[in-house]
């Protein structure tokens, strides 16, 4: 286990400065460098402005997603090496739920197993991706009924995953996850960083292995396209490197995969290339199929809205964004964004897209 001061903090220099970048935002949403949304008025409404919310406090906000019951659900993810009390004590993870109608934000879960990625299916179940750091490096389902939770996919191969990150699910009711490795002690068991399928049966199979460093998954409405995000940064920790030892970036991309009916995905194009700069990394769709993107570019960070063939349509710049997810009901033109250690709004013109209930 890491310890000492200096340890830590250059630990905490490179995962914030190589990995997420938040050091080099440079402005906040209220700071005068971050210039006004724009984009197509039949996407982004004239004069739509960005609304924080809440201020998780440590170190990073992610996956937000709309549960059947109207709340806003999204994970603070606690990088042990920087979120610890004053005598030291790791903080174990949160998840967080907002309540549009008062404005209210309270702890959902904790411990949350290190949760990212959260989605919600068809029948209104939290799946939740925990990653690596002390986290359960699983796949989890929450029946919101009962409280009770299940793992439904926490080995492969009889070994654990690298770090469950992102999801998304089709209308069959198949779950797709990456499995990167940004930080954390624990050992890289699976020998590629790949994107797995869960089906309804409960197996488990992993069907993309060529997308680098994929970390945002989504599918698009006619369940055509999977769009898989890679952000390569070089190493699977970087509190494990020698001090003062960086690496050399990998790919910074946004792919898009056929996905045929049988829930198999064969690389189609890269739809945006990032590199030199960082790539994005979460996104969703909206109900006609534009993308939306929480684009980590040190030099223009923000929410890219972008149609399926990846030509930009809008933009809204915030801080280090991470992930995006549109509301429900009355808030299905909501969309809410995950982005330093904050959750943030604004409204659009496009219903967001979420599975049929069943």
């Amino acid at each position: 286990m890491l310890s000492g001061p200096s340890i830590r903090s250059n630990c905490l220099f490179w995962i914030l400065i190589l990995f997420l970048g938040l050091a080099l935002a440079g402005s906040s949403v209220a700071g005068a460098e971050v210039k006004k949304p724009w984009g197509d008025p039949s996407i982004l409404p004239p004069g739509a402005q960005l609304e924080k919310l809440f201020d998780a406090g440590c170190t990073l906000t992610e996956g937000v997603a709309a549960g059947h019951d109207g709340m806003m659900y999204f994970s603070d993810i606690t990088f042990t090496v920087a979120c610890r009390d004053e005598k030291g004590v790791m903080e174990a993870g949160h998840i967080w739920k907002y309540n549009p109608q008062t404005g209210e934000t309270t702890i959902f879960r904790s411990p949350s197993g290190m949760s990212n990625g959260i989605k919600f299916d068809a029948e209104g179940n939290m799946i939740v991706a925990e990653g690596a750091d002390y986290g359960g490096r699983r796949i989890i389902k929450t029946d919101m009924k009962t409280g009770k939770s299940y793992i439904i996919a926490g080995l492969y191969n009889g070994r654990p995953f690298n770090a469950p990150n992102d999801i998304t699910i089709d209308e069959q009711g198949r779950i797709y996850f990456s499995d990167p490795r940004y930080l954390g002690h624990e050992p890289v068991d699976q020998p590629v960083m790949g994107v797995y399928r869960i089906d309804p049966d409960g197996s488990i199979r992993i069907i993309i292995t060529d997308a680098g460093k994929p970390n945002g998954v989504s599918i698009s409405p006619d369940q055509k396209t999977l769009y898989v995000v890679c952000n390569d940064n070089g190493a699977t920790g970087f509190d494990r490197l020698p001090k003062g030892m960086g690496t050399r970036k990998g790919s910074h991309a946004l792919f898009a995969y056929d996905l045929a009916a049988d829930g198999t995905a064969k690389f189609r194009k890269v739809l945006v290339n990032y590199y030199p700069e960082d790539g994005p990394d979460g996104l969703v769709v909206d109900a006609e199929g534009n993308l939306y993107i929480a684009e980590r570019n040190q030099k223009r960070p923000g929410i890219s809205v972008r149609n399926p063939e990846g030509k930009e349509l809008a933009f809204i710049p915030t801080e280090v964004p991470t992930n995006v997810g549109f509301g429900r009901g009355a808030d299905s033109k909501i969309l809410y964004i995950t982005a330093g250690k904050s959750l943030y709004r604004i409204k659009m013109m496009k219903d967001g897209y979420h599975l049929p209930p069943k």
